[in-house]
């Protein structure tokens, strides 16, 4: 009886243990969203350097500012007509001086209606010649480029559910414009960018440095997976079914790659051994604050300073033009990097086989230090490589939209609607990265003439 209520006790202990670790999760130490923490918000926490410089405009900065044209649309003169002090009529008195003030406000907004005429010739011959209609005159009342790429820019950029897309041009541009014809638009557009998506695709797989990422997206009433791959000047979106190296193959990029690949350790990215992995360092740091904070191992937080403090040397070199660290910099980085991990284990000691099939089971921290001895190549790629950066952001805010979307619209009815809106995603990521005006860029589509994306680092 005795053995078995310290069996009990152990396990209730190993559970309690869990459960406290768990309940002193938040967004800032772990993956879960902003939103779960409800009103318990943790404490602002940042790692930034104080830059020393008050709030607000910075001295020498010209500031932004509603400034008056020289050239303004439309001028109206406000003429006195009798004198404030007297009463006397002021109707042919010259004006001794004029005081300038301009409104800036929208135009009324309609439809703009071009009608295209094509005349029928007789010849001589006694055939019959039509004049040719332009490309956007398609039927005897359709929409034109500018209104679809407009359509288009809403519903994916701005994501605008569709039937409030269709009520917000009814009421501004007096469009009787249905939700069937603009989800007819987003996909006509959507199958007009299969060439610049194949462009993107072989510039990304020459790409020096690609980000990569995945997330679940709400497909049909079921779940899918869009993975994400993406560089400074490029996005690519995959729809899949499946989540792993699988689905990674069908998007045609990731096996192609010989440069850097930064992610967040999910393991089916180490299949790929033809690039230089990197790993995270955001995520790490996460982790580390809630080792440190939930279960009080010291190492977390030696490790999470050393990390802050080496990204902050690198962006120092950075400012200074410099092209690497130091060698003696990084041989003091390794030397304490290691006496870090070997404290982690001397606080997370191997754990004893239970005679159970399988791996013994190890706790958040003992598998956060494993992979930080495992992989810490990977975890220091940074400091070794500038051109590698610190943490996988970039892809994770590229993502960010595509959960967005399902939040504003819970999902999505259709395969084919989900591949749309990623091909325009893709779309106007590229744009903006590459300075691009995404209407223009649309409008470009919808004229026919796509926007096509320049190599990396040739400039826009």
């Amino acid at each position: 009886m005795v053995a078995e209520q310290a069996n009990v006790i152990e396990k209730m202990s190993v559970e309690i243990a869990e459960l406290r670790v768990r309940l002193n999760m938040n967004s800032r130490n772990s993956s879960k969203p902003p939103s779960s923490d409800g009103y318990a918000k943790p404490a602002p926490k940042s790692r930034r350097q104080r830059s020393g410089k008050k709030p607000g405009k910075q001295s020498g900065d010209p500031g932004h500012h509603l400034a008056q044209r020289s050239d303004p649309d439309m001028t109206q003169t406000h003429t006195p007509t009798t004198c404030e002090g007297c009463g006397n009529d002021l109707s042919d008195t010259e004006a001794s001086g004029v005081i300038v003030r301009q409104a800036f406000d929208l135009p009324p907004v309609a439809l703009f209606c071009t009608e295209h005429r094509a005349e029928r010739k007789r010849c001589s011959c006694g055939a019959k010649t039509t004049g040719s209609f332009p490309p956007e005159a398609t039927a005897p009342a359709c929409y034109g480029p500018a209104l679809r790429a407009y359509v288009c820019y809403l519903v994916t950029r701005q994501h605008i559910p569709i039937a409030r897309v269709a009520e917000l041009l009814r009421d501004t541009y007096g469009a009787p414009i249905s939700t069937g014809t603009i989800i007819s638009m987003v996909r006509e557009g959507a199958t007009m960018l299969e060439a610049f998506l194949a462009q993107v695709k072989d510039l990304l797989s020459t790409s020096e440095v690609v980000h990569a990422d995945e997330t679940g997206l709400r497909v049909e009433a079921a779940l899918a997976w869009v993975h994400a791959v993406s560089s400074t000047e490029l996005t690519l979106y995959h729809l899949d079914h499946k989540r792993g190296t699988e689905a990674m193959d069908a998007m045609g990029v990731l096996e192609h790659l010989s440069g850097v690949l930064v992610h967040d350790g999910w393991a089916p990215y180490r299949k790929y051994d033809n690039v230089t992995h990197a790993l995270c360092n955001s995520h790490h740091l996460r982790e580390l604050d809630a080792a440190a904070a939930t279960t009080g191992q010291a190492w977390a937080a030696d490790m999470a300073g050393l990390l802050s403090d080496t990204w902050q040397l690198v962006l120092e070199a950075k400012a200074a033009d410099q092209g690497a660290l130091d060698d003696d910099v990084l041989t003091t980085l390794r030397a304490s990097y290691e006496d870090i991990i070997a404290a982690g284990h001397r606080a997370n000691p191997p754990v004893a086989p239970t005679g159970k099939r399988g791996r013994p089971k190890r706790s958040k921290s003992h598998n956060l230090l494993v992979r930080l001895d495992v992989h810490r190549d990977s975890v220091l790629q940074f400091a070794i490589d500038f051109a590698v950066p610190f943490d996988n952001n970039l892809c994770e805010r590229d993502i960010r939209m595509v959960k967005i979307a399902q939040r504003v619209s819970g999902g999505f009815r259709s395969t084919e609607g989900a591949e749309a809106f990623l091909a325009f995603r893709s779309y106007l990521s590229t744009v903006a990265k590459q300075g691009v005006n995404r209407l223009e860029a649309l409008q470009r589509l919808f004229d026919n003439n796509t926007w096509m994306p320049a190599v990396p680092g040739a400039g826009p």
